[in-house]
């Protein structure tokens, strides 16, 4: 089969200075993308700016032959998001690919939570998406066809300890990629996200010398076929590490039906509630009120 290719396509690329950022716009510049490299150039969490990062990736990329620029706005303000988007269009007249990869950490145990850790990293990773998305996702409708990457986490997938203001964010970020997903269907828009596992300065302290096996170089072909223009999903979420691939989903399981039933009934059938052995994906939420709908009101032979 041929080699996929991105030319003639704008990507933007947030949190791009280094790091699975970095590789993203590599992949896809090598493949004949035109790549806004979006960082702030700030510390692991989030304070400073510095235009260095930016400005290596691009030099990393025209060293390549291919074509690039460079942007140091902040995801976390409406005002930075539009400057993103208005950079790639002043610079190559319109965007085709978003991918929100930027982001902090600022971890806590709950009961140490403050207001200003999980404004801080909320800001960032999911109303960073929002900000980033909402003016090129326009542009997108307007030309009916965009591609749009989120960076999800198996932190809020499933949960890690001392993570509850990046778990939720990264958890959002789901509920993001599916909606979008819904909405954008009739304008060719795909959205679509990943929850990698890879060694970056957000992780290497966790992994250790096990973060040798999980390169973030490793994550990025994923990251490129779902940008491309001949993905054939939207709406759905991939674990990606170190050469694995594997697809989450969110399925509910057969369930228990009793009409007026009662405290002690829920905790009687409470293994038949839980029991994973059958279950149902749905694409979005009329899939479950149809299954509700049949069980409330059969119809009658």
């Amino acid at each position: 089969m041929a080699d996929l290719g991105f030319d003639n396509k704008v990507a933007i690329i947030t949190g791009a200075g280094g790091g699975l950022g970095r590789q993203h716009a590599l992949e896809l510049a090598r493949r004949g993308a035109r790549i806004v490299v979006n960082d702030l150039g700030g510390s692991l969490d989030g304070v400073g700016h510095a235009d260095g990062p930016a400005d290596q990736v691009v030099a990393e990329i025209e060293a390549l032959g291919g074509e690039a620029i460079a942007n140091t706005d902040s995801v976390a303000t409406p005002e930075g998001g539009e400057a993103i988007v208005a950079s790639a269009v002043e610079a190559f007249g319109t965007v085709d690919i978003v991918i929100n990869n930027a982001g902090i950490l600022r971890d806590k145990t709950f009961h140490n939570m403050t207001p200003e850790l999980i404004d801080a990293v909320i800001d960032v990773h999911l109303r960073g998406a929002f900000y980033t998305t909402l003016p090129a996702y326009k542009i997108m409708r307007e030309k009916n066809y965009g591609r749009i990457v989120n960076t999800t986490s198996n932190s809020g997938l499933l949960g890690n300890f001392g993570q509850s203001n990046y778990g939720a964010a990264k958890l959002g970020l789901v509920g993001f990629t599916r909606v979008l997903a819904n909405e954008g269907a009739k304008r060719n828009i795909k959205v679509n996200a990943i929850a990698p596992v890879a060694k970056t300065r957000m992780t290497e302290e966790l992994f250790g010398a096990a973060g040798d096996l999980m390169a973030p170089e490793a994550i990025s072909p994923t990251v490129a076929w779902l940008a491309h223009e001949d993905v054939p999903v939207s709406g759905e979420v991939f674990s990606v590490a170190g050469g694995y691939v594997a697809r989450y989903f969110i399925g509910l399981t057969e369930g228990w039906f009793s009409p007026g039933h009662t405290v002690e009934d829920v905790r009687d059938n409470f293994e038949a509630i839980r029991d994973d052995s059958n279950y149902d994906i749905f694409a979005d939420p009329s899939g479950e009120l149809m299954k509700l709908m049949g069980l409330l009101s059969p119809s009658e032979d």
